[in-house]
């Protein structure tokens, strides 16, 4: 997987927001009873989607890639994408509440500039270990916001590398807006930020003398703040016009992040890559 992924995890989360709600229907349609919705007790969602995104975090070059897609809910626990990784809510959804929580772990892998490392300078200052980040994520969302099946979510990840990569601490909050637009038509809008320590920043960002002579670059040391902040819009589209039964479905999603701080200083982003990053993906999934 590459570093586009990070994009991902957002919009992704948002989908399995909306997909363990009850009632994925427009406004003016009557939802369906809580016996004929698929998202009502246990349920599954897997699919396979192309994305294309950035070939490390702050290159201007850009890679084409698998996405996958896994979510669902068994036995009260809801299980969510985190690009690449999966986090799991042990809270249960409460029918009909007005606000709802959500807590758990959360694990997710990182292999930026491990691979598929387009930009031969980068490339000289070797590659980089695998990272697998842990610890926990929680929120809040509230329902019926502006109609009786939208939703609005508050929700913080913290994690940190047990792998020996990064050695450091990362902090994902998202705020998250999801609405149908009818039956089978539902979209959402999330905004979101990574906050990073010395440690991530150094490993991923800092150039050292002996990388400095090796690339051309010049030597940097970066330090902890604000690593980006970004904005992702996506839409699920059921193919058979109702999305509480199930079945197969189409889904669109975009992003784009602007990176900060010292990240968007480091040699690797001012001078051989960009602070604006894209990212892009289609993809089906089926839901039984």
């Amino acid at each position: 997987m590459k570093a586009s992924n990070t994009l991902a995890r957002a919009a992704l989360f948002t989908l399995a927001l909306g997909m363990s709600s009850a009632l994925m229907a427009q406004q003016d349609v009557a939802p369906m009873p809580p016996s004929e919705s698929v998202f009502d007790g246990d349920y599954l969602t897997a699919g396979i989607g192309v994305a294309v995104g950035s070939s490390y975090e702050g290159s201007d070059n850009y890679t084409i890639s698998p996405l996958p897609v896994v979510i669902g809910s068994f036995a009260g626990v809801d299980f969510q994408p985190r690009g690449p990784g999966i986090a799991f809510d042990f809270i249960p959804d409460q029918k009909g509440a007005k606000v709802d929580f959500v807590l758990g772990p959360v694990v997710r892998a990182r292999f930026d500039r491990q691979n598929s490392i387009k930009d031969p300078v980068v490339n000289s200052l070797g590659k980089l270990d695998f990272a697998l980040e842990l610890g926990p994520f929680a929120g809040v969302q509230v329902n019926r916001v502006l109609h009786p099946y939208d939703s609005l979510t508050a929700q913080v990840d913290v994690r940190w590398d047990v792998a020996g990569a990064h050695d450091g601490m990362v902090v994902f909050p998202s705020l998250t807006y999801f609405t149908p637009l009818s039956r089978g038509v539902i979209t959402s809008l999330a905004i979101s930020a990574e906050y990073v320590d010395d440690n991530y920043a150094d490993y991923y960002f800092s150039i050292s003398p002996a990388g400095s002579a090796a690339s051309g670059l010049p030597t940097f040391t970066a330090t902890s703040g604000w690593k980006n902040a970004g904005v992702t819009m996506l839409t699920a589209v059921d193919l058979d016009g109702d999305a509480t039964n199930g079945g197969f479905g189409l889904i669109f999603l975009g992003g784009y992040s602007r990176i900060l701080g010292d990240p968007k200083r480091s040699p690797v982003t001012s001078i051989r890559g960009s602070a604006n990053q894209w990212f892009g993906a289609v993809g089906v999934g089926y839901t039984f």
